[in-house]
C-alpha cells in the first residue's frame, strides 16, 4: 500500500505494522545475503518510507524531524537493519531541499528511488565544463544494492591547484562500482558496502556544498546544518532498537521462568525494577535528544555562538542516546539469559545491532569533548559538528 504525501505519521506507523509479517518471514535472509531481500526493499519503498523528508513542493510529505524520529524508531523496533535503512533512505530524501527542483522531480519520479550517501572518505573533484570529473571510494554505503543514486564527498581542486571545501556529488548507479565489504556482526541486513567511481562526470546541478549550502526550498528542515541533519537520521535508530528489545522482553517475561524456578520472570521484583528503570532511562535519553533538536532548530536562524553550542550539545545528545540504548539492551539480554543468544531471538539481534549502530561517527564519544570545550570557552577543535 502506498502512503500518500499527505499521509500523517499514523499512516506510516500502520504501514510498518503491516510490514512486520513480511520482515519476520524474510529475516533469515538478512544475515545470509547481508542485505535485505528485494521484496522487503520494494515494500518499504511502496510504503513511502524512503521519502520522509522529500519537499512538499515535489509531492513529498516534508515531515518534521520529530515525526521522522517517531517513524524511524518504529522501524528500528521492528528490526535494526530496517530502521537503519529507513533512517538513511528517508533522511537522504532531504536532498530535495538542496538540489534544483527539476532534478529532484526527475530522480524521485521513481517510487523506488533510494539515495545512498557516505561521508567516511573524501574523493577528488576536478572542475570541468558544466560540472566536475570525480574519482573516489567511499565506505558504508548503506543500502548500496538497491540504490538509484549515490552521494560521495569530494574535495575540489582548481586548475591552479588550490584546494576548496568538499562538495556532495551524486552519481548514477551505472557509473558506480560496488565492493562487497560488508562482513560484520550487526546491522548485517543493511548491505553497507564500499562504492567507487573513477573519472566520472558529474553535472553541476548534481552537486551542492557540504557546509555552506544554499537551500532550494524554504522550510527550516532544509536550513538545518547538514552534518546535524545527517546525524539525526542515524542517532534515533539505537533508541528504536532499545524499544524493540524492551517490547520483546515484556513478551518473554510473561512466558518464561528462570532455570530452577517456577516463578515467571514478570513476577520477580528484580525484573520489574530492571524493566521500569530501562523504560525510564530510555524515555529520558529520548527526551534529551528531542530537546537538543528543538534548540538546534531555533538556533539555526539565530546563528553565532548559540548555533555552534547547539550543534555541539545536539551531537552530545546523539552519543548519550546511543550509549543509553546499549546499556538498556545489554541489561535486558543479561536478564533474559539463554533466550537472548539464539539467532532466532529478537534480543540476540538487538544486541548485535545496537552495538553496530552506536559505532557510527555521529554518536562518537568525542562529541562530549567538543561540547565540554565550548562550555569551557575553548574552540571546538573540529569542524565536523
Amino acid at each position: 500500500m502506498l502512503v500518500t504525501a499527505q499521509g500523517g505519521v499514523s499512516e506510516y506507523l500502520a504501514a510498518i505494522e503491516r510490514l512486520a509479517p513480511l520482515v519476520e518471514h524474510q529475516r533469515r535472509h538478512f544475515d545470509e545475503q547481508r542485505r535485505i531481500p528485494d521484496e522487503v526493499f520494494e515494500a518499504l519503498a511502496d510504503a513511502g518510507l524512503f521519502r520522509l523528508y522529500l519537499p512538499k513542493a515535489v509531492g513529498g510529505p516534508e515531515l518534521s524531524p520529530f515525526d521522522f524520529m517517531t517513524i524511524v524508531e518504529a522501524a528500528s523496533a521492528l528490526d535494526g537493519s530496517i530502521g537503519w535503512l529507513v533512517g538513511n533512505g528517508g533522511g537522504m530524501s532531504r536532498i530535495g531541499g538542496y538540489l534544483p527542483e527539476k532534478v529532484t522531480r526527475d530522480w524521485f519520479a521513481d517510487q523506488h528511488a533510494f539515495i545512498v550517501s557516505a561521508t567516511g572518505a573524501i574523493g577528488t573533484a576536478e572542475p570541468t565544463e558544466g560540472g566536475y570529473r570525480v574519482s573516489g571510494r567511499w565506505p558504508f554505503g548503506s543500502g548500496a544494492h538497491h540504490a538509484t543514486r549515490f552521494m560521495g564527498l569530494a574535495g575540489v581542486k582548481t586548475a591552479e591547484g588550490r584546494d576548496e571545501p568538499p562538495i556532495c556529488c551524486y552519481f548514477v548507479k551505472s557509473d558506480v562500482q560496488l565492493h562487497d565489504t560488508w562482513f560484520v556482526s550487526g546491522l548485517r541486513g543493511t548491505g553497507s558496502c564500499d562504492f567507487e567511481v573513477r573519472d566520472t562526470f558529474v553535472p553541476i546541478d548534481y552537486t551542492h556544498p557540504l557546509i555552506d549550502f544554499k537551500p532550494t526550498q524554504p522550510a527550516l528542515l532544509y536550513r538545518l546544518p547538514g552534518l546535524s541533519a545527517f546525524a539525526w537520521t542515524v542517532s534515533v535508530v539505537p533508541l528504536g532498537i532499545a524499544r524493540g528489545a524492551i517490547d520483546a522482553f515484556i513478551d518473554l517475561a510473561g512466558k518464561k521462568a528462570r532455570q530452577g524456578s517456577s516463578v515467571l520472570m514478570r513476577d520477580r521484583e528484580l525484573v520489574q525494577g530492571m524493566l521500569g528503570r530501562a523504560d525510564t532511562t530510555l524515555r529520558a535519553a529520548r527526551a534529551y535528544l528531542v530537546d537538543a533538536m528543538a534548540e538546534l532548530m531555533v538556533a539555526t536562524d539565530v546563528g553565532g555562538h548559540r548555533l555552534l553550542l547547539a550543534r555541539a550539545l545536539f551531537r552530545a545528545a546523539c552519543s548519550n542516546a546511543a550509549e543509553t540504548a546499549i546499556r538498556i539492551v545489554d541489561a535486558i539480554a543479561a536478564e533474559a539469559g539463554t533466550a537472548a543468544i539464539f539467532e532466532t531471538s529478537t534480543l540476540e539481534r538487538s544486541v548485535r545491532d545496537v552495538h553496530a549502530a552506536a559505532k557510527h561517527v555521529a554518536m562518537n564519544a568525542n562529541n562530549y569533548t567538543v561540547a565540554g570545550r565550548l562550555m569551557l570557552g575553548l574552540e571546538p577543535g573540529t569542524t565536523r559538528i
